[in-house]
């Protein structure tokens, strides 16, 4: 299925928590001087005009970005005011909130020399619009399967890899790709950092992915989720947002749990920030 194009949803809340959750794993790996390689399984465009006909059908960004933007002068947590600044360099200008950088621009701003970035996207309107992105030196666009390429192209040269996983997930089956993937992935690459995310919406899908890992035997898988409302079970529609990491940076859920608790209250009364371990050493 070739329908998804992120464009509909760029800079919602899910783009915030995924985000901030990528750039503080990528602040603890650069203090490493060891190269490291990037894998993104599902680039998608690189970059969201967020004046686009397509953001503008639902104005997600609107309970995203948009009031973390707006409040950006009263906040005061490191991580966020640094996701804040390189947000700033995005902009054509820095006071203007214009567009919302994907997955590849918030990486290749990271990428050092002998690192590079391998963003895989298989919608062929979306692997065009990436292809034509401006983006740092270093990153390669494949057009092609992610999840089937990450596993051909494990294990890497470099002494360290990081992967994002962000499918659509509009086949039921996808959770139980992706875990499958997954401890694929780790079998090639055991020391691999690798975040995933998924939505949560009130049909509960999630749970088969969260209860593959379980079951898995994959050690140090770290949980976080975003939720903008409580789940109600006859309602459509993505409430919260959930994040995996396996093989968390020390420190990383401290840093977060401080910069979400600035975040949360911007995106609403009902709006909830919860992680812990779904899986400890």
């Amino acid at each position: 299925m070739l329908s998804y194009q992120h464009a509909y949803h760029a800079g919602n809340f899910a783009d915030v928590h995924k985000h901030l959750t990528l750039f503080a794993t990528i602040e603890y790996l650069l203090r490493k001087a060891s190269p490291v390689t990037y894998i993104d399984t599902h680039a998608g465009r690189g970059f969201y005009p967020l004046s686009s006909e397509e953001t503008q059908r639902l104005k997600e960004y609107r309970d995203g970005v948009w009031p973390l933007w707006e409040a950006a002068q009263s906040v005061s947590d490191p991580l966020l005011c640094s996701w804040l600044d390189a947000l700033s360099r995005a902009q054509r200008h820095p006071d203007a909130l214009t567009h919302y950088p994907g997955s590849p621009w918030w990486i290749s701003q990271a990428l050092r020399a002998k690192e590079r970035l391998y963003g895989f996207e298989l919608h062929p309107g979306e692997h065009q619009h990436l292809d034509d992105q401006a983006l740092a030196q270093g990153v390669v666009r494949i057009h092609g399967d992610g999840l089937q390429g990450l596993c051909q192209r494990l294990p890497v040269a470099t002494p360290r890899v990081c992967v994002l996983i962000d499918p659509s997930y509009e086949r039921k089956d996808e959770y139980q790709v992706v875990a499958d993937t997954l401890s694929v992935a780790l079998a090639k690459a055991r020391h691999a950092v690798v975040l995933i995310w998924y939505p949560l919406l009130p049909a509960n899908n999630h749970k088969v992915l969260l209860e593959a890992l379980e079951r898995s035997g994959i050690r140090k898988i770290w949980r976080s989720e975003l939720c903008l409302r409580a789940a109600e079970i006859h309602e459509r529609g993505m409430y919260g947002s959930g994040m995996l990491v396996v093989n968390p940076p020390w420190g990383l859920d401290e840093r977060l749990a401080g910069a979400m608790a600035q975040l949360t209250p911007l995106l609403g009364r009902q709006s909830r920030y919860r992680a812990s371990w779904l899986v400890g050493e």
